[in-house]
Protein backbone atom coordinates (compact mmCIF):
# COMPACT_ATOMS: atom_id res chain seq x y z
CA UNK A 1 0.00 0.00 0.00
CA UNK A 2 1.14 3.45 -0.73
CA UNK A 3 0.81 7.21 -0.34
CA UNK A 4 -0.84 9.57 -2.74
CA UNK A 5 -1.64 13.54 -2.76
CA UNK A 6 -4.72 14.23 -4.47
CA UNK A 7 -5.45 17.11 -6.28
CA UNK A 8 -8.13 19.72 -6.89
CA UNK A 9 -10.14 18.38 -3.81
CA UNK A 10 -10.81 21.82 -2.14
CA UNK A 11 -14.21 22.34 -2.79
CA UNK A 12 -16.71 25.76 -2.23
CA UNK A 13 -19.19 25.94 0.63
CA UNK A 14 -22.00 24.96 -1.40
CA UNK A 15 -20.93 22.03 -3.14
CA UNK A 16 -19.51 20.92 0.55
CA UNK A 17 -22.64 21.05 1.40
CA UNK A 18 -24.63 19.45 -1.25
CA UNK A 19 -21.53 16.62 -0.63
CA UNK A 20 -23.11 16.29 2.60
CA UNK A 21 -26.46 15.93 1.58
CA UNK A 22 -25.83 13.48 -0.58
CA UNK A 23 -23.50 11.62 2.36
CA UNK A 24 -26.93 11.83 4.58
CA UNK A 25 -29.08 10.27 1.40
CA UNK A 26 -26.52 7.62 1.45
CA UNK A 27 -26.05 6.76 5.00
CA UNK A 28 -30.01 6.83 5.52
CA UNK A 29 -30.86 4.92 2.58
CA UNK A 30 -29.85 1.96 4.86
CA UNK A 31 -27.00 -0.42 6.57
CA UNK A 32 -26.61 -3.02 3.83
CA UNK A 33 -25.98 -0.43 1.18
CA UNK A 34 -21.92 -0.60 1.69
CA UNK A 35 -21.21 -1.30 -1.90
CA UNK A 36 -22.23 1.29 -3.96
CA UNK A 37 -21.73 2.20 -8.08
CA UNK A 38 -22.10 5.13 -9.99
CA UNK A 39 -22.63 5.19 -13.52
CA UNK A 40 -24.39 8.02 -16.00
CA UNK A 41 -25.61 8.00 -19.10
CA UNK A 42 -23.18 9.31 -21.28
CA UNK A 43 -19.34 10.70 -20.87
CA UNK A 44 -18.57 13.68 -19.48
CA UNK A 45 -21.77 13.91 -17.09
CA UNK A 46 -19.35 14.56 -14.17
CA UNK A 47 -19.80 11.00 -12.70
CA UNK A 48 -16.32 10.34 -11.47
CA UNK A 49 -16.25 13.54 -10.11
CA UNK A 50 -19.23 13.05 -7.88
CA UNK A 51 -17.96 9.86 -7.07
CA UNK A 52 -14.64 11.31 -5.98
CA UNK A 53 -17.00 13.80 -3.97
CA UNK A 54 -19.05 11.32 -2.65
CA UNK A 55 -16.14 9.43 -0.78
CA UNK A 56 -14.51 12.12 0.53
CA UNK A 57 -17.68 13.32 1.95
CA UNK A 58 -18.15 9.55 3.86
CA UNK A 59 -14.71 9.76 4.47
CA UNK A 60 -14.39 13.44 5.86
CA UNK A 61 -17.80 11.81 8.03
CA UNK A 62 -15.66 8.87 9.99
CA UNK A 63 -16.51 6.41 7.57
CA UNK A 64 -13.84 3.95 6.27
CA UNK A 65 -13.60 4.68 2.45
CA UNK A 66 -11.99 2.83 -0.38
CA UNK A 67 -12.98 4.45 -4.15
CA UNK A 68 -12.49 2.00 -6.99
CA UNK A 69 -12.24 3.76 -10.66
CA UNK A 70 -13.69 0.82 -12.62
CA UNK A 71 -14.03 2.89 -15.69
CA UNK A 72 -11.02 0.84 -17.12
CA UNK A 73 -11.44 2.02 -20.96
CA UNK A 74 -11.39 5.82 -20.35
CA UNK A 75 -9.80 6.43 -16.60
CA UNK A 76 -9.83 10.22 -16.02
CA UNK A 77 -9.42 10.46 -11.78
CA UNK A 78 -5.50 9.59 -12.06
CA UNK A 79 -5.10 12.22 -14.67
CA UNK A 80 -7.07 15.08 -12.99
CA UNK A 81 -5.33 14.72 -10.03
CA UNK A 82 -1.93 15.00 -11.44
CA UNK A 83 -0.87 11.53 -9.84
CA UNK A 84 2.33 11.33 -11.74
CA UNK A 85 4.12 8.48 -10.45
CA UNK A 86 3.73 5.12 -11.05
CA UNK A 87 0.71 3.49 -9.83
CA UNK A 88 -0.74 -0.13 -9.93
CA UNK A 89 -4.20 0.11 -10.58
CA UNK A 90 -7.29 -2.34 -10.99
CA UNK A 91 -6.26 -3.80 -14.43
CA UNK A 92 -2.93 -5.32 -12.67
CA UNK A 93 -4.96 -6.94 -9.62
CA UNK A 94 -7.69 -8.09 -12.09
CA UNK A 95 -4.69 -9.88 -14.43
CA UNK A 96 -3.04 -11.23 -11.44
CA UNK A 97 0.16 -8.98 -12.15
CA UNK A 98 -0.23 -6.97 -8.56
CA UNK A 99 -1.80 -8.30 -5.26
CA UNK A 100 -4.80 -6.25 -3.75
CA UNK A 101 -2.22 -4.39 -1.01
CA UNK A 102 0.25 -3.44 -4.08
CA UNK A 103 -3.14 -1.44 -5.53
CA UNK A 104 -4.72 -0.01 -2.81
CA UNK A 105 -3.44 3.44 -2.02
CA UNK A 106 -3.72 6.00 1.08
CA UNK A 107 -4.82 9.76 0.11
CA UNK A 108 -4.56 12.57 2.67
CA UNK A 109 -7.69 12.11 3.86
CA UNK A 110 -6.92 9.62 6.44
CA UNK A 111 -10.28 7.71 5.90
CA UNK A 112 -10.21 7.49 2.49
CA UNK A 113 -7.95 5.17 0.06
CA UNK A 114 -8.09 4.24 -3.80
CA UNK A 115 -7.77 1.65 -5.99
CA UNK A 116 -6.89 3.63 -10.15
CA UNK A 117 -7.84 1.80 -12.93
CA UNK A 118 -4.59 1.00 -14.57
CA UNK A 119 -3.51 0.57 -17.48
CA UNK A 120 -6.24 0.27 -20.57
CA UNK A 121 -6.91 -3.65 -21.12
CA UNK A 122 -8.10 -4.96 -24.36
CA UNK A 123 -10.98 -7.22 -22.73
CA UNK A 124 -12.44 -5.05 -20.11
CA UNK A 125 -16.11 -6.93 -19.40
CA UNK A 126 -14.25 -9.44 -19.16
CA UNK A 127 -11.97 -8.73 -16.42
CA UNK A 128 -14.91 -7.16 -14.34
CA UNK A 129 -16.86 -10.25 -14.88
CA UNK A 130 -14.13 -12.55 -13.17
CA UNK A 131 -14.36 -14.21 -9.75
CA UNK A 132 -11.21 -12.03 -9.02
CA UNK A 133 -13.31 -9.03 -9.34
CA UNK A 134 -16.17 -10.38 -7.02
CA UNK A 135 -13.25 -11.38 -4.50
CA UNK A 136 -12.14 -7.56 -4.13
CA UNK A 137 -15.57 -6.14 -3.63
CA UNK A 138 -16.29 -9.23 -0.92
CA UNK A 139 -13.07 -8.38 0.69
CA UNK A 140 -13.51 -4.54 0.69
CA UNK A 141 -17.10 -4.87 1.88
CA UNK A 142 -15.29 -6.68 5.15
CA UNK A 143 -12.44 -3.85 5.42
CA UNK A 144 -13.99 -0.93 4.73
CA UNK A 145 -17.71 1.23 5.65
CA UNK A 146 -18.02 2.32 2.42
CA UNK A 147 -16.82 1.00 -1.33
CA UNK A 148 -17.49 3.14 -4.16
CA UNK A 149 -17.41 2.06 -7.61
CA UNK A 150 -16.77 4.56 -9.99
CA UNK A 151 -17.98 2.43 -13.52
CA UNK A 152 -18.27 3.39 -17.16
CA UNK A 153 -21.41 5.10 -19.04
CA UNK A 154 -24.29 2.62 -19.04
CA UNK A 155 -25.44 4.07 -22.11
CA UNK A 156 -21.79 3.53 -23.83
CA UNK A 157 -20.36 0.41 -22.50
CA UNK A 158 -22.15 -2.75 -20.89
CA UNK A 159 -19.32 -2.83 -17.91
CA UNK A 160 -21.69 -1.04 -15.35
CA UNK A 161 -24.15 -3.56 -15.72
CA UNK A 162 -21.56 -6.32 -14.87
CA UNK A 163 -20.26 -4.30 -11.97
CA UNK A 164 -23.55 -3.30 -10.54
CA UNK A 165 -24.33 -7.02 -10.03
CA UNK A 166 -21.97 -7.49 -7.22
CA UNK A 167 -23.09 -4.20 -5.67
CA UNK A 168 -25.67 -3.75 -3.02
CA UNK A 169 -27.50 -0.34 -4.91
CA UNK A 170 -26.11 2.08 -7.65
CA UNK A 171 -26.57 5.11 -7.90
CA UNK A 172 -27.00 7.38 -11.84
CA UNK A 173 -25.41 10.84 -12.49
CA UNK A 174 -27.26 12.92 -15.10
CA UNK A 175 -26.07 16.18 -15.95
CA UNK A 176 -28.61 18.88 -16.69
CA UNK A 177 -29.63 19.45 -19.77
CA UNK A 178 -27.38 17.40 -21.55
CA UNK A 179 -28.93 13.70 -21.88
CA UNK A 180 -32.56 13.20 -23.42
CA UNK A 181 -35.55 11.83 -20.73
CA UNK A 182 -35.95 8.90 -22.81
CA UNK A 183 -32.21 7.36 -23.14
CA UNK A 184 -31.95 8.16 -19.28
CA UNK A 185 -35.06 5.72 -18.88
CA UNK A 186 -33.33 3.37 -20.96
CA UNK A 187 -30.25 3.40 -19.36
CA UNK A 188 -32.46 3.04 -15.90
CA UNK A 189 -34.04 -0.22 -17.13
CA UNK A 190 -30.75 -1.66 -18.56
CA UNK A 191 -29.20 -0.96 -14.65
CA UNK A 192 -32.52 -2.47 -13.22
CA UNK A 193 -32.10 -5.44 -14.80
CA UNK A 194 -28.75 -6.57 -13.07
CA UNK A 195 -31.02 -6.46 -9.89
CA UNK A 196 -29.38 -3.66 -8.26
CA UNK A 197 -31.80 -1.73 -6.40
CA UNK A 198 -31.14 2.14 -8.08
CA UNK A 199 -30.38 4.64 -4.94
CA UNK A 200 -31.52 7.55 -7.16
CA UNK A 201 -30.04 10.18 -9.41
CA UNK A 202 -27.87 13.02 -8.62
CA UNK A 203 -28.67 16.04 -11.57
CA UNK A 204 -25.10 17.57 -11.63
CA UNK A 205 -24.36 20.67 -13.69
CA UNK A 206 -27.19 23.06 -13.21
CA UNK A 207 -26.96 26.14 -13.76
CA UNK A 208 -27.06 27.56 -10.83
CA UNK A 209 -27.43 31.81 -13.12
CA UNK A 210 -30.31 30.07 -14.67
CA UNK A 211 -31.47 27.91 -12.04
CA UNK A 212 -32.28 30.00 -8.74
CA UNK A 213 -34.69 27.50 -6.96
CA UNK A 214 -31.70 24.70 -7.25
CA UNK A 215 -29.16 27.15 -6.18
CA UNK A 216 -30.94 28.08 -3.09
CA UNK A 217 -31.88 25.13 -2.24
CA UNK A 218 -29.71 22.32 -3.32
CA UNK A 219 -26.82 23.56 -4.01
CA UNK A 220 -24.33 22.03 -7.13
CA UNK A 221 -25.51 18.79 -6.78
CA UNK A 222 -28.86 17.37 -6.10
CA UNK A 223 -29.84 13.66 -5.33
CA UNK A 224 -33.50 12.61 -5.66
CA UNK A 225 -33.84 9.38 -3.53
CA UNK A 226 -36.39 6.89 -4.00
CA UNK A 227 -37.66 8.12 -6.99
Amino acid sequence: MRDIVLKNVAKDYRTNEAYKSLRTNVEFSGADNKVIVMTSSTPNEGKSTVALGLAWALAEGGKRVLLIDADLRKSVLIGRHRVTEEVKGLTHYLSGRADLDDVICRTQEKNLSMIFAGVVPPNPSELLGKKRFENLVMHARDSYDYVIIDAPPLGSVIDAAVIAKVCDAAILVVAANAVSYKFVRTVKEQLEKTDCPILGVVLNKVNMSKNKYYGKYYGKYYGEYGK
